[in-house]
């Protein structure tokens, strides 16, 4: 298993709560809840190329 799986776990829970509460809230803009979960999955995507750029750079210096 991937060593950030439990951090990646441990991040989502309190984003899956949060985006939950701005979804049932009728005082919020659905268009809020759509940027903050595209804000998210833009910063996730980057975090995930960076996780993996940072991984191949290391297996080259250590062959």
């Amino acid at each position: 298993m991937n060593p950030l799986m439990p951090l990646l776990i441990l991040v989502l829970v309190p984003i899956a709560a949060i985006g939950a509460v701005l979804y049932t809230d009728q005082g919020i803009e659905p268009a809020l809840f759509y940027a903050s979960v595209k804000t998210f999955v833009i910063l996730g995507v980057l975090g995930v190329a960076l996780s993996f750029a940072a991984s191949r750079l290391a297996d080259r210096s250590n062959s």
